[in-house]
């Protein structure tokens, strides 16, 4: 393979891991606020 196809293959692992990184601390975040909203009401 060239060198620019290693190139984009690095690109893309680098993004996609990136967005699963982002996707991971959006769903933390997400349970941290429900638990907060559940802890405001008592339950």
């Amino acid at each position: 393979m060239s060198d620019t196809a290693w190139l984009f293959i690095a690109f893309m692992v680098v993004w996609i891991a990136l967005g699963a990184y982002l996707f991971s601390i959006a769903a933390r975040q997400n349970k941290v606020d429900r638990r907060l909203d559940e802890l405001d009401r008592g339950d």
